[in-house]
């Protein structure tokens, strides 16, 4: 039997959309902010060590070229799920999804959508830093990122037992921390 190791999520918001007369939502694009900001998504996830070893990424075109953006800033390529069950998911459904990532993947990124994004992270986050927390009560704008630690397997995921470490805003050139 093995031994389970810690294990990582990190939550990002798709990046900022347009809203253009005629298109269905699910269809809707990034806006020019979304196109400048997922690049820099993409570049804290590397900087923080934060890359992923599986992706799950609601299958809207905005959060699949949130994806295609930042990933091109990343030191690895790797495996990506686009999950129906994403869209437009609450936070239970998010954990459900989520409780289904095999053992061995230890750092799991989520595209996903408001107010999904905000309560899944606000629902696991029983501990962690007081001001990421407080910021991601507050708001979860769009290409925010919130990085969870777990304290068992994936399978057990549940309400209150993560540990919220960090939560960024990329912006343009910059990230607002």
């Amino acid at each position: 039997m093995s031994r389970w190791a810690p294990a990582r999520l990190v939550v990002l918001r798709h990046a900022k959309s347009a809203w253009l007369e005629d298109v269905a939502d699910h269809e809707r694009p990034l806006a020019g902010r979304g196109r400048r900001d997922a690049p820099v998504a993409g570049r804290w996830l590397h900087e923080a060590t934060c890359e992923p070893d599986l992706v799950i990424c609601s299958p809207a075109r905005r959060t699949r070229e949130t994806w295609e953006l930042g990933s091109a800033e990343l030191g690895v390529a790797p495996e990506v799920v686009f999950e129906p069950r994403v869209y437009a998911a609450g936070a239970s459904m998010l954990v459900g999804v989520l409780r289904e990532v095999p053992e061995e993947r230890r750092t799991v990124l989520l595209i996903g959508h408001q107010p999904g994004v905000q309560d899944l992270v606000l629902s696991l986050a029983g501990d962690g830093d007081d001001e990421a927390l407080a910021r991601a009560r507050v708001k979860f704008p769009t290409c925010a990122l919130a990085v969870l630690m777990l304290p068992g397997p994936w399978a057990r995921l549940a309400p209150g037992t993560a540990v919220l470490t960090a939560f960024a805003v990329p912006r343009g050139p910059t990230v607002r921390r």
